[in-house]
């Protein structure tokens, strides 16, 4: 290894300054949580009166998938562990305007995924509290998550540690119950529960492949934040055991949490009695009838939404700090508070979340469908990044140039090309949606917004623009 590769993995590392509060209980949990989402609890609703039993398909279809991409971003974060991590492997293999464009884009994603889980969580509470408005709890949940994440890093995960517990064992109790129902017949639902309810009517593809194909966009939303455990690198306390751990346990928490959990609500209940804008968990939980059965699995999902808006919160404060060491975004980003969190990027984060708040107050009914299409388009985003720098990295192996990580991914760039046309086959299916493709749009202005701030950049520091000489570029 040359001393210009131990310089560029040392940099960012140990001396960013931030606490390593983060133990492996904590990074376990928060990398099971991840896997759990609004996106399963409530989106899936949704895709189930749009696609019926073959959901289950499309989740683990996108699922290996996923699994790809986390091991391509596993095997670059044991090469060089660093917060804001993607968005640093971008501009180290592809050059500073991709590390700028990803890690603002990264941003964007978890800020309109705050407010998704914001909209999520006043849904929720409107189960048990219709009349009060659900910008109003959207605000309250929005300033009580930011408090935690000023005080400290451990405050964070342990907080994330319980919210992952909850709903892992709430999840593994539903499975449970369900096959309960199933064999032993009891409750209402056992009368019609059933392994063929997964077929009996009309099909497991109901509406056939086209339209389950089109359940892709909200199955990859509920993927969102699995790989929330890469940003953790740099605050995690041993990260070269912790992190290959928690990415090597990806499959069977899709298994179990999102296949299993899927199959068994569809086999006690049938699809068709799933709606939109309604938890399957919780409708299945109402026709067992279970007593408070329904209430508590709301309580559950209520606990996913907020969990997932407080790993936004942790997420965009890092991002935002990451871009400033390199100079794209504001110096004031780089400050760290006394407890050693980025207070300041965490509050401008609050800050544009809350314009969640205002479309639960304008648009209450639409809020959700819009913020997640938004999301998805920069998560694909996101994800793409992780997998051309992942080619890059190895073909810069292969040439001797860089050396080879402690965690390779199995299948090495084959599998980061398979799920690198998957995830622009599922942009595509983004932009034939007609409710969807408006995310598209959205995206084309970020992009323009991003190319005046580099152009901008560049004529204040020329530097920024030949900081370091793209992977690509030596490959070519």
């Amino acid at each position: 290894m040359t001393s210009a590769q131990v310089d560029r993995g040392s940099e960012n590392t140990s001396e960013e300054g931030y606490e390593r509060g983060l133990g492996s209980r904590q990074v376990q949990m928060i990398a099971i949580g991840g896997a759990i989402g609004v996106g399963l609890f409530l989106g899936a609703g949704a895709n189930i009166a749009k696609a019926g039993p073959s959901l289950i398909f499309m989740y683990a279809l996108a699922g290996v998938i996923i699994f790809f991409i986390m091991r391509a971003l596993g095997e670059l974060l044991l090469y060089r562990p660093v917060s804001g991590s993607f968005a640093e492997y971008s501009r180290e293999f592809l050059g500073p305007f991709f590390g700028y464009f990803t890690g603002w884009t990264y941003w964007l994603m978890w800020v309109v995924t705050g407010m998704a889980e914001l909209t999520a969580a006043a849904i929720y509470v409107n189960y048990w509290f219709p009349h009060i408005p659900q910008w109003t709890t959207a605000l309250v949940f929005l300033v009580i998550l930011f408090g935690v994440n000023l005080i400290s890093v451990k405050l964070f995960g342990e907080l994330e540690f319980w919210f992952s517990m909850v709903k892992v064992t709430a999840l593994i109790g539903m499975i449970v119950i369900g096959l309960g129902v199933l064999t032993f017949g009891f409750s209402s639902a056992g009368d019609t529960a059933a392994v063929s309810n997964l077929w009996a009517f009309d099909g497991f593809f109901p509406k056939g492949i086209g339209s389950s194909l089109m359940t892709l966009q909200g199955v990859m939303f509920a993927y969102l934040a699995v790989e929330l455990v890469g940003v953790t690198a740099g605050e995690s306390e041993d990260p070269e055991k912790t992190l290959p751990k928690a990415i090597n346990t990806l499959p069977w928490r899709i298994a179990l949490f999102y296949v299993g959990a899927l199959t068994v609500i569809l086999c006690v209940v049938k699809w068709t009695e799933f709606a939109p804008g309604v938890s399957p968990f919780v409708a299945a939980f109402a026709k067992i009838g279970i007593p408070a059965g329904a209430g508590i699995v709301n309580f559950v999902v209520l606990t996913a939404a907020l969990s997932s808006c407080n790993s936004g919160m942790y997420s965009t404060g890092r991002m935002l700090r990451n871009l400033a060491d390199s100079g794209e975004a504001p110096a004031a980003f780089k400050k760290l508070s006394s407890t050693k969190t980025p207070a300041l990027g965490i509050t401008v984060s609050v800050l544009f979340m809350g314009i969640g708040v205002v479309l639960n107050y304008i648009v209450p009914e639409k809020a959700f469908g819009y913020v997640t299409s938004v999301a998805t388009a920069a998560g694909i985003w996101t994800w793409l990044m992780i997998l051309v720098s992942h080619v890059l990295y190895r073909r810069a192996v292969e040439a001797g140039r860089l050396p080879a990580s402690p965690f390779p991914a199995p299948g090495g760039a084959k599998c980061s090309y398979v799920a690198i046309a998957f995830l622009l086959f599922v942009t595509g299916l983004i932009a034939a949606d007609a409710d969807s493709r408006v995310c598209l749009y959205v995206m084309a202005g970020w992009a323009v917004a991003l190319g005046i701030g580099w152009v901008a950049l560049k004529s204040r520091n020329p530097q920024i623009a030949a900081r370091r000489e793209p992977e690509f570029e030596k490959v070519g």
